[in-house]
């Protein structure tokens, strides 16, 4: 199923009617457009430029998720909430009005537990907050992790579950991951190959098996939207137009 998707066949919705943007999902729920405060955009002008295309591709809103990351990005609310002022004054003068909120992506270690504990966290929506965690090894008793999440009133949704390899020989952690009560996103440039053919075997069985909750471009810069573009040509348009993503729903 999933081998064809990126044929160069004319895409259409379940309705007959053209697919040719990302408009279906509505909300992009993860990227990095405040500009300066992580390794997303770095000016203004590589925000605007940025959330330019995410309006062309067909977003119709956007919650941008600056990475709080204590030992890399140690940004806190008021860094985010402070950027995110600056970046509507000059989408203002621009005359974009695409709507922009923020949230954070919270690395889960020692300073997020300690934020969970002491103030409230940024949202996606409602009491949803997006965790990642280390791309080499699964943090110490996550379950027990993923339940302090819980108990302090908050849904998690796991950032990128595909790229985390360590889960890769492991598949039925995605199922134990659901049940436990997390939601998964999917960065959807892992279905074009951006990080590798076995990161995308990965993400083709998640959504195979629709584990997924959530669909987030992760943006970055150019070259992620670049791929974005590309994207709207080829067929992984019709499989996701049919995906039950809860984007729609912010």
């Amino acid at each position: 199923m999933f081998s064809k998707l990126f044929g160069r066949k004319k895409e259409t919705s379940v309705t007959g009617q053209p697919v040719s943007d990302w408009s279906f999902l509505g909300t992009d729920i993860h990227s990095h457009f405040v500009p300066g405060i992580d390794d997303g955009a770095q000016t203004v002008e590589d925000s605007v430029n940025l959330i330019r295309q995410m309006q062309d591709m067909g977003y119709r809103s956007i919650v941008t998720t600056p990475h709080i990351k204590y030992d890399h990005f140690p940004n806190t609310r008021n860094t985010i909430l402070t950027g995110l002022q600056q970046l509507h004054h000059a989408l203002e003068e621009q005359g974009i009005t695409m709507p922009v909120k923020a949230a954070a992506e919270y690395y889960i270690d020692d300073h997020f537990m300690h934020l969970l504990d002491s103030e409230p966290l940024l949202t996606i929506t409602g009491n949803e907050v997006l965790v990642e965690m280390s791309f080499m090894f699964e943090p110490v008793r996550f379950s027990e992790i993923i339940f302090k999440i819980q108990t302090a009133g908050y849904k998690p949704i796991l950032a990128h579950p595909e790229r985390y390899a360590f889960y890769h020989s492991r598949p039925e952690v995605y199922r134990e991951l659901k049940d436990r009560g997390c939601y998964l996103q999917l960065n959807v440039i892992a279905l074009a190959g951006y990080y590798g053919k076995s990161v995308k075997h990965i993400a083709e069985q998640l959504l195979k098996e629709r584990l997924y909750d959530y669909c987030g471009t992760d943006m970055h810069h150019l070259k992620h939207a670049e791929v974005m573009q590309r994207m709207r040509h080829s067929g992984i348009m019709q499989s996701l137009v049919t995906y039950p993503f809860l984007n729609a729903s912010i």
